[in-house]
């Protein structure tokens, strides 16, 4: 299976220069699974402390209307987070699987781990979500979504360990100065979970806009770096083995008991 991965400016003047180019990426490589980075079809509305319910609410029409030309992309299937309103009037940011068979989205996953401080004000601008780590399934394949901070709470990686998954997806949106950083804790994820991890990271040049860092990834399950995204290459596609990730559950350190 063909896995991709990317780095997405989201201001409103760059973002749809950057998803003609993701198109043709996607069709070049021909592409089954596509990862893009949390919440990435407005600008980044955690970077003002100050929330703004009508932005929140113009965020979710953005999202809506590019959630429904998913199909242009020409990948299988796609799994995003997009912002929310859920029936009791309560801002959620949800990750969603869309499939080309279906040519529908379901929500697969609802943030819980909410960071709150400069440029991340998330649990200013929303609520949590249950405290459920679901697994999702699309093509064939069983998958798990940690969003951005959720990623350092690694029991949740051994829990899909022991769920049997093929892919941990973890859609960010990180500052430049840590990228580093992210790329160890979504190696530690690969090799906790035994999955490969997969990660699209929101991004702005230096100084231009939010603090956004880029720097996506394709690691496996041994912790093996096979593919990273930049700002000269911001999308990459690899050839991911299923039946490695199936097996690397029974091996060290997965096998072991909790």
């Amino acid at each position: 299976m063909k896995v991709t991965v990317c780095q997405l400016d989201p201001r409103s003047e760059h973002i749809d220069q950057f998803l003609r180019e993701l198109k043709k990426h996607v069709q070049e490589q021909a592409s089954d699974f596509l990862l893009l980075p949390e919440m990435c079809f407005s600008d980044w509305l955690a970077d003002d402390r100050e929330v703004d319910e009508t932005r929140w609410n113009l965020a979710v029409q953005q999202h809506d209307r590019q959630i429904a030309n998913l199909g242009q992309l020409d990948a299988k299937a796609v799994l995003g987070t997009r912002p929310i309103i859920n029936l009791q009037g309560s801002r959620r940011n949800e990750a969603y699987i869309w499939t080309k068979e279906s040519q529908s989205t379901a929500g697969v996953h609802q943030k819980y781990y909410l960071p709150d401080e400069d440029g991340y004000w998330e649990h200013s601008w929303y609520d949590r979500g249950p405290k459920s780590f679901e697994i999702g399934r699309a093509l064939g394949l069983r998958f798990g979504v940690q969003i951005c901070s959720e990623m350092w709470f690694f029991e949740w990686a051994r829990h899909y360990a022991a769920s049997r998954v093929d892919i941990l997806c973890v859609p960010r949106a990180t500052p430049h100065s840590t990228v580093e950083k992210w790329l160890v804790g979504g190696q530690a994820a690969a090799v906790c979970s035994g999955a490969y991890c997969l990660s699209s990271n929101l991004w702005a040049p230096v100084g231009d806009g939010p603090n956004l860092g880029g720097l996506g990834w394709v690691i496996d399950p041994e912790g093996n770096v096979l593919a990273k995204t930049d700002a000269q290459a911001p999308f990459a596609t690899v050839e991911i083995d299923l039946a490695f990730s199936r097996q690397s559950k029974f091996t060290y350190p997965r096998y072991i008991s909790e």
